[in-house]
């Protein structure tokens, strides 16, 4: 068995704490998160699973995948789902100048911000709850992070890894990652993209049985 850190060590989160990395609470609240999509069927299946056990979740998606499958992201809206940024393109920030990351960041913003005022329920809608933001593999530059910053965003980050998208974890393995290192607060890392599929369709129901047996309720981020 490949032998992987599912649970983000604590002196990483010292290092940045102006990221959110948990949310500090000592009730029963997990925070689901999916990146990368809407993807066809696999966002569709995500939010099925969800509805059966009344669960809800934050979403980071990807501008041109917004762009690409609108009724699907308005989808996840009506079903009470809170809406993240994911840059435009899954843009890598280490290989990316501060200006066009940024800019790219903020071409998403402005999908999320038209799709949810052109939706049927924009004025219960908060936009500002949609600047979250979370950088394509974790990873970008410092002076990025400020700038997104100033411009209101926060950067969400999280506690627990499902390597959910790595064809090397196996699927009981994927649910190990996250039931071994969850705790009240946590936030996990999931992925409704092609890619994960397989590792997500087998964990998630499983997950959502375990922590609903134990008490738990899975909230938004905002």
């Amino acid at each position: 068995m490949k032998i992987i850190p599912a649970k983000t060590p604590g002196f990483v989160k010292t290092l940045f704490p102006n990221f959110v990395w948990s949310i500090n609470t000592d009730k029963k609240e997990l925070y689901l998160t999916f990146d990368d999509g809407p993807t066809p069927e696999i966002t569709d299946w995500v939010l099925h699973v969800l509805a059966e056990y009344n669960a809800k979740a934050t979403f980071f998606c990807i501008g041109k995948n917004i762009e690409s499958n609108v009724d699907i992201f308005q989808n996840i809206l009506s079903q009470g789902h809170a809406v993240g940024n994911h840059t435009y393109d899954h843009l890598k920030g280490w290989k990316s100048k501060t200006k066009g990351y940024v800019g790219n960041t903020e071409l998403t913003d402005s999908v999320i911000t038209f799709q949810i005022q052109n939706s049927h329920f924009a004025e219960s809608y908060d936009l500002n709850s949609s600047k979250l933001f979370r950088p394509p593999y974790g990873k970008f530059k410092t002076k990025q992070s400020k700038k997104l910053q100033e411009l209101g965003y926060k950067i969400i980050l999280w506690d627990v890894l499902s390597y959910d998208w790595d064809k090397s974890v196996s699927e009981e393995q994927c649910l190990n990652n996250v039931i071994s290192a969850a705790k009240e607060g946590s936030i996990i890392v999931f992925h409704d993209s092609v890619k994960a599929s397989k590792n997500l369709k087998y964990t998630l129901p499983k997950i959502l049985e375990y922590y609903k047996e134990k008490g738990y309720v899975f909230r938004t981020l905002a």
